[in-house]
């Protein structure tokens, strides 16, 4: 994630997207588009979250999701839309949604916890890649050589700052979160 968040806010009611944007411009850098094919021609790696209307004209939120899905980018999608959930939300890869109207409020919090989320899993796989490494050497270096190893020491702190910093996001991620976060791992 970029040190100043990058939001991408799509909705083809353009008042509503520039609402949205003014709420959100004094802590992330806001970009707006009101089709499905804007959106995507303004979508690129360095967009960390998507506030993505579900019902567009033409291309659909659906559909923009599903393409963005595929472009295999890292970036949270929460869905805003005037659509009550049905079964038929279960087929897609959205990170949270949003049933309008959706105040300043609730699209910070939105945000603010998917922006945490992409911090914990960021940490925990890296965690776990270094875990992986540790678990590697050990079955083949006897003890003595990796205690002499700086690399392997390096190595032995590093898991323990992931580990800490772990569990500091942990701590921060509310039961929801943890859940939908793990089904998202899981996936």
């Amino acid at each position: 994630m970029s040190a100043n968040p990058h939001v991408l806010v799509v909705d083809d009611e353009p008042d509503l997207a520039e609402l949205y944007a003014s709420w959100l411009r004094d802590e992330y850098t806001v970009e707006t588009a009101h089709d499905g094919p804007s959106a995507l021609e303004q979508f690129d790696e360095t967009v960390d979250v998507v506030l993505l209307d579900r019902r567009m004209p033409g291309v659909s939120g659906d559909e923009v999701l599903e393409q963005i899905r595929n472009r295999g980018t890292d970036c949270s999608v929460a869905m805003i839309t005037a659509v009550d959930p049905d079964f038929d939300i279960l087929e897609l890869g959205f990170d949270a949604y949003l049933t309008k109207p959706v105040g300043e409020t609730a699209l910070k919090d939105v945000i603010d916890r998917l922006l945490r989320r992409s911090d914990y899993t960021d940490t925990l796989q890296t965690f776990f890649s270094k875990l992986s490494k540790r678990e590697a050497l050990m079955a083949e270096k006897p003890q003595f050589q990796l205690d002499a190893d700086e690399r392997y020491q390096r190595l032995e702190a590093e898991i323990e700052t992931l580990r800490q910093q772990s569990e500091s996001h942990l701590a921060e991620l509310d039961g929801e979160d943890f859940e939908a976060l793990f089904y998202r791992l899981d996936s």
